[in-house]
């Protein structure tokens, strides 16, 4: 693949050649046109590896596009263009470590693989630990349809790392259920082994905090599950944290849309 730096500016293609722009990447780009046909890949023996791979390349964008929906009201602020994308690359790493079915048709288990999207911040560029240095612990119920965030009292100017005109914060508690999927040879693609509870989430902010002031009293958030529903064992649940920043003008607070961070912290 070339990368255009000169002047021209153009897409579509001249000759064989075709020019394009990628998502989230500066400048124009350039390929070769060509390849097997669709038919080709469909059938033909000699693409059964492509087949296979595109059949779990689908599960796990599925499975990636589960998280985003669940979270989907803190998707435009805190996360970056490259996200769909490094989510389905974390499925993949799942995906990989099933040893039971047959390439092509391997499950995604999430529930047993969770250390691979623990710590993943949804905007690559703005992480929280370097957003947010106060401490603070974090506790789920036993049913696992609670989760609280504690922040004991701090002082913001020494513990967060504001954007410049920003007046205000929130601090969030999120969870998020991501349900195990598996390859349905009935409908022929990847499904959520529990439908029913997963991208059931449910997303709880603090108070409006002023940057420029002590906070006296520790900050606790709780995020619940709605519906109290009963969790099984083919789901995990997201445990995320996340700060947002804000401008207060009179009475309004207006978001910023950069500088802020969303991370799971933990996964139970």
């Amino acid at each position: 693949m070339a990368r255009q730096s000169g002047p021209l500016k153009y897409k579509g293609t001249l000759g064989d050649i075709r020019h394009f722009k990628i998502k989230g990447l500066q400048g124009h780009f350039a390929g070769l046109v060509g390849g097997p046909t669709g038919e080709q890949v469909k059938t033909a023996p000699e693409f059964e590896r492509t087949r296979e791979n595109m059949n779990e390349f689908g599960g796990c964008a599925a499975a990636g596009k589960s998280v985003r929906v669940g979270l989907a009201q803190l998707m435009k602020q805190m996360s970056d263009p490259q996200l769909t994308g490094r989510l389905t690359a974390i499925m993949k790493k799942i995906n990989l470590e099933d040893l039971t079915e047959a390439r092509g048709y391997r499950a995604i288990l999430i529930s047993t693989q969770q250390q691979y999207l623990k710590g993943l911040n949804f905007d690559k560029n703005v992480s929280f630990d370097s957003i947010f240095f106060s401490p603070f612990t974090l506790t789920n119920t036993p049913a696992r349809d609670s989760a609280t965030l504690t922040v004991p009292a701090f002082n913001p100017v020494n513990f967060v790392n504001a954007p410049a005109g920003a007046t205000h914060f929130r601090l969030i508690s999120a969870i998020s259920v991501i349900s195990d999927f598996e390859f349905n040879s009935t409908s022929g693609i990847y499904e959520p082994i529990d439908p029913s509870l997963n991208e059931v989430s449910n997303v709880a902010y603090s108070n409006y905090i002023d940057l420029g002031a002590p906070v006296a009293l520790p900050t606790t958030i709780t995020s619940t599950l709605p519906g109290s529903p009963v969790l099984t064992a083919d789901v995990s649940v997201l445990n995320c944290i996340g700060i947002e920043f804000y401008q207060q003008v009179g009475v309004n607070y207006y978001l910023f849309n950069s500088g802020n961070a969303l991370k799971v912290q933990d996964i139970f």
